[in-house]
């Protein structure tokens, strides 16, 4: 029998060839110390069969398996037995869209259409492009160069390139390696060509996408999930990006009849910020990005924005041209990063259409500048399509022809249609996250997944509605504030977001380090200050370690903001000169000032961090709490957050109940343990507190029995106190649960707040 999901630990586990491992073993180890937490699941990063030395699971080389290296099949079963005996249960995350095929020989079904072609019993299971190459042949572009193909080796049944080995196929093993290589079932090409003969996830050749629309390909690689439910080892599933996925809302439909109607499914859906969830969908929600928005922005204080647009105009960013620049962006994505996707969706348009025209890119690339989902074929998005053709022909009237031919194209459904709404996905990935994200500087805690910097914050309003919705359609979502993928981790974006309430002594302070400490590029700078800012430690001790950590996360920012330098195109001048840059940052005068400041603003940086923590765990759907997420954490983007966690301080701190997170966390997960009706299936009203200081407050209902608060935007709170502020509590008597304080009534706020930030009230009964 499924165990009720109340709460989440999300576990990132690796094998021994990762560099330092954390199997199902380790996971088994924490079984207790999860329980004491007060969760009720684990949830488990990818767990089948992965590229050896894979640091995140994603690369499923063999989803028919369990990993050996965390433990196979067995060890599952023992972390499985052993969560059950302390009452927990096993969420695992899912990869339906793709399979790695970095190193050819550790995927058998790869391995197997190279070596046999179309005749490979496993041809249809990947979305091959036959017809890219004229003899229809597989087109790899996994070479630096075309001319590579001279220096390739026959080594027995193989072909070999360095570290790269081929199959060779049967009866074709005779003559030089270029020999041997022009009768395969594959051409190996430059990767700077822009072509590619399969579809990948995004622009990434190292994955490649499978056919889950074949029942066939559908079966093969859920039998094991399958397995799982079927002997009770496992309660639920999230799933990795359905949206790539021909039929996402099919592929759900046969997931949840293979799963059962117990199972518990969520999905990565990146909701942009007025889109709804498809609310036909057999699932229990999302990955929990918008509820991870909402939370977040509440703490941002709106008053800030205008002094921080200035100073990143200053920097010469035009921020009202922000649209511009992202309409540029999804252009450069879907005709350069993704050329090769663009040119096979122009040919299923030409064939579909029964006529080709010379515009059809510039019309698909137009057209998806208008189109703000990741794919609009929802049967909810219905009027996104023909709003955005009409946006399109309207902004440029001269791609009408080209537009009539695809809409004639999509007119038909298909493969046409289909590969349209993954292109969109792709595109909108490639230009908003992967690089608008590095680029926008005016408050970059706002940068995040599923988030729209341009708007500045979330009103509390909007957060009461969007909660109180949730409550009624979605009350199972997961709810989250860190993630694997996220840009940043909950406490890193909880001190950046203070700079929203004190933007005029922000910008003294880089006025005065750029003058210390110029940087290369003032744009540039203004993002990177805000980073070094939000990962400073409070006591001014540069590690070597955090140096280490802030030279990668360096490089990778300016690496995907694309501006001066790029992962295709590296450029080591400027590159050195940012580095350089970051040296004097951290050894000079400045990093005296960054402890400064950080001294200053940290206190309300770490209310920020528990208030967000507290809503998380108790606004409508399910929380997760990431790896080491219970206590304080500096992570910035992958693979950052995703390195080893302290599980003995955290064991101590939850011993203690000193560190003010780990109390917040414990306690409210202890409640929700409690009071499963009233988190899981109790409704949610707004409580609007009184007083002059009112809107720095911020507290709800949770069924009849839970009254949550957190206060906000206590820059300008300390200095002009609570005043005559009260909160009305609901009728009866409530006891914080986080202090053992007692209140009844209308309670003021400065009674209310005046251990912590945050309050969690329980009723009374007696």
């Amino acid at each position: 029998m499924a165990l009720p999901i109340l709460a989440t630990y999300r576990l990132q586990l690796r094998g021994e060839s990762s560099g330092f491992a954390f199997t199902f073993a380790d996971a088994e180890d924490l079984v207790d110390y999860l329980d004491n937490l007060g969760v009720s699941h684990l949830y488990l990063s990818p767990i089948m069969t992965a590229t050896p030395g894979s640091n995140h699971g994603y690369d499923v080389t063999d989803p028919t398996t369990v990993s050996p290296e965390l433990g196979g099949r067995d060890g599952l079963a023992r972390l499985s037995a052993a969560a059950r005996e302390r009452g927990l249960g096993l969420i695992v995350d899912i990869v339906p869209n793709h399979v790695g095929i970095d190193q050819p020989e550790q995927n058998a079904w790869w391995w197997d259409v190279l070596r046999h072609g179309r005749s490979s019993e496993y041809a249809t299971y990947f979305d091959i492009d036959w017809d890219l190459d004229e003899s229809g042949r597989i087109v790899l572009p996994v070479l630096g160069s075309d001319d590579d193909v001279a220096d390739l080796k026959v080594d027995g049944e193989l072909l070999r390139l360095g570290s790269l080995a081929l199959p060779i196929a049967p009866g074709t093993d005779g003559g030089t390696g270029p020999e041997v290589h022009d009768r395969q079932h594959y051409r190996l090409v430059g990767w700077r060509n822009g072509v590619c003969g399969y579809r990948r996830f995004f622009s990434i050749t190292s994955l490649a996408g499978l056919r889950q629309e074949d029942r066939a390909v559908f079966d093969a690689t859920h039998a094991e999930v399958a397995r799982w439910f079927a002997e009770g080892l496992v309660d639920g599933v999230r799933i990795d990006h359905p949206d790539g996925l021909s039929d996402p809302c099919g592929y759900l439909a046969w997931l949840r009849g293979l799963l059962g109607p117990d199972a518990w499914i969520v999905i990565e859906k990146i909701l942009a910020v007025d889109e709804a969830l498809e609310p036909t969908l057999p699932i229990g929600g999302t990955t929990g990005y918008d509820v991870l928005r909402e939370v977040g922005g509440l703490f941002v204080d709106p008053s800030g924005a205008p002094a921080l647009t200035a100073l990143v105009e200053a920097a010469g960013m035009d921020y009202a041209a922000t649209p511009a620049m992202l309409d540029e962006l999804k252009v450069r994505a879907a005709t350069g990063t993704l050329a090769s996707e663009l040119r096979r969706l122009r040919r299923s348009v030409a064939a579909a259409a029964g006529v080709d025209h010379p515009q059809l890119p510039d019309a698909v690339a137009a057209l998806l500048t208008h189109i703000d989902v990741y794919r609009s074929d929802y049967p909810g998005l219905s009027a996104i399509m023909p709003t955005a053709l009409a946006e399109t022909q309207a902004a440029a009237p001269e791609l009408g022809p080209a537009l009539q031919v695809l809409a004639t194209a999509l007119a038909r459904g298909g493969e046409a249609a289909t590969r349209l709404q993954q292109l969109c996905g792709a595109v909108t990935a490639k230009s908003v996250e992967d690089c608008y994200f590095y680029r926008d500087a005016r408050l970059v805690s706002l940068n995040e997944v599923g988030g729209e910097p341009h708007r500045f914050g979330v009103g509390a309003a909007e957060f009461h509605h969007s909660a109180a919705g949730r409550a009624l359609r979605w009350p199972q979502t997961m709810t989250t504030l860190t993630t694997h993928d996220t840009k940043r981790g909950e406490d890193v974006r909880a001190r950046i977001g203070v700079l929203s309430q004190v933007p005029l002594l922000w910008t003294e302070f880089v006025a005065r380090w750029e003058k210390d400490a110029p940087s290369p590029d003032a744009a540039t700078g203004r993002f990177l200050w805000q980073n070094i800012f939000g990962v400073w430690p409070v006591n001014g001790e540069v590690t070597g370690e955090l140096r280490e950590r802030l030279h990668a996360y360096t490089e990778k920012a300016i690496r995907e903001a694309a501006w001066h330098t790029s992962w295709n195109d590296p450029d080591a001048e400027f590159e050195d000169a940012v580095h350089g840059w970051l040296d004097r940052v951290l050894d000079g005068p400045v990093a005296g000032q960054l402890t400064e400041l950080v001294a200053k603003l940290n206190p309300h940086a770490a209310g920020d961090a528990l208030g967000q923590k507290l809503l998380a765990l108790t606004v409508p759907g399910i929380p997760d709490v990431y790896q080491g997420t219970e206590l304080w954490d500096d992570s910035l983007v992958d693979p950052d957050n995703r390195r080893p966690v302290d599980y003995a301080a955290r064991r101590a701190a939850l011993g203690a109940l000193e560190h003010p997170k780990i109390r917040v966390v414990t306690t409210a997960l202890r409640l929700r343990r409690s009071r499963p009706d009233t988190f899981v299936h109790g409704g949610y009203r707004p409580l609007l507190a009184d007083g002059d200081a009112a809107d720095h407050v911020v507290a709800f209902l949770r069924g009849d029995d839970v009254v949550v608060a957190v206060t906000r935007w206590t820059v300008r709170l300390a200095e002009t106190g609570w005043g005559n502020t009260v909160l009305p509590l609901p009728d009866g008597t409530w006891t914080d649960t986080l202090t053992g304080a007692v209140a009844d009534g209308p309670t003021s706020a400065a009674q209310l707040f005046a251990e912590l930030p945050v309050v969690l009230l329980e009723r009374h009964h007696d």
